[in-house]
């Protein structure tokens, strides 16, 4: 059976991403490349995911007790919860984890946050976000900026991976829209579910955790956790409340510029002449995606999804009402 989704007949304007907050953001972002390299010499893949996705959410979890955040009661929410647990975490940090591990900082992070590119077109079909002519285009370059990257290492190689990892992270960001519950529940909760996940994967995979406790691993394992994992997660789904997701998804461009830096700074990598092509390509085309975004007015026009009717004007607390309406405000009853 097809399903048709049909624009409702009025948008709701959101404002555009909060600069600073976006900064650290993708800042924390493109460390944990660096972290993740460093972890992994005392850990293995699957059991280091576990372990940022549980120490996380474990400490979000702790914020939301203590700050007696409302949890959701209904089965809908609960499974969105669900989804992004498998899809945003388990998925999404198992791939990451894996292609730090099989590639160079700097093309990891340029691959996995590959996500600009990815959301534009389900944007377009699941929220009414259209992109213009200029966008498609880039779009087209940085894909093929992605293919420099990927063919001259072959199949089946980490850069497939880091692929997939931008994939999930694009399919955990649209849920996310619609996903009606407190940002800071909604992160503890998908982080201990994909952890849990995780660690019952990394069982089977890989065997009762080995891990050595050096300095170095526990000071990354932190800061994955608790900054690369715990603050920005709330604060990124805190922002696709508000504003439209390719310009919010436009300033992930940032991650793998930070990612080759600090790859290039403390762990002294350099990729060869076709990743440097070819992250240069991904790089302007993600430019040209953050000129076309601030050239857009930051209005998201609702849409309805069988079972559920989006209003990201209603979504965040700081958003105004549609039409000016003020809603805090009861309504005046006409007879």
């Amino acid at each position: 059976m097809s399903v048709v989704a049909h624009p409702l007949p009025r948008a709701a304007p959101v404002g555009h991403p909060r600069p600073w907050r976006m900064l650290w953001i993708t800042a924390a972002w493109g460390s944990c490349f660096v972290a993740i390299t460093i972890a992994l010499k005392d850990a293995p893949v699957l059991w280091l995911a576990a372990l940022r996705a549980l120490v996380a959410g474990a400490a979000v979890g702790i914020l939301v007790g203590i700050q007696r955040v409302p949890i959701p009661r209904d089965a809908r929410t609960w499974a969105l919860i669900a989804c992004l647990g498998l899809v945003n975490v388990a998925l999404g940090f198992a791939t990451m984890f894996a292609a730090a591990a099989g590639l160079s900082t700097g093309i990891a992070s340029v691959l996995a946050n590959a996500q600009p590119l990815l959301i534009l077109l389900p944007a377009w079909w699941l929220y009414s976000e259209r992109p213009s002519p200029s966008a498609i285009a880039a779009i087209a370059v940085g894909f093929t900026g992605l293919l420099i990257v990927v063919l001259p290492a072959g199949l089946g190689t980490g850069a497939w991976v880091a692929l997939t990892s931008a994939a999930a992270t694009t399919a955990g960001t649209l849920i996310s829209r619609i996903v009606h519950a407190d940002p800071r529940f909604v992160a503890a909760a998908q982080l201990l579910i994909g952890g849990a996940v995780l660690a019952a994967t990394a069982t089977l995979a890989e065997g009762p955790p080995r891990i050595d406790w050096t300095l170095p691993f526990i000071l990354s394992l932190l800061f994955l956790s608790l900054i690369g994992t715990a603050a920005t997660t709330v604060a990124w789904f805190a922002e696709t409340r508000r504003a439209r997701l390719d310009t919010l998804a436009a300033w992930t461009l940032l991650v793998p510029v930070y990612g080759i830096l600090l790859s290039q700074l403390l762990m002294h990598e350099a990729p060869g002449l076709w990743g440097w092509v070819g992250t240069g390509v991904v790089l302007i085309s993600m430019g040209l995606l953050a000129v076309e975004s601030r050239r857009r007015p930051a209005a998201v026009p609702t849409r309805s999804i069988p079972g559920m009717t989006i209003d990201p004007a209603t979504s965040h607390p700081e958003a105004p009402a549609p039409h000016g309406r003020d809603h805090t405000r009861p309504e005046r009853k006409h007879r």
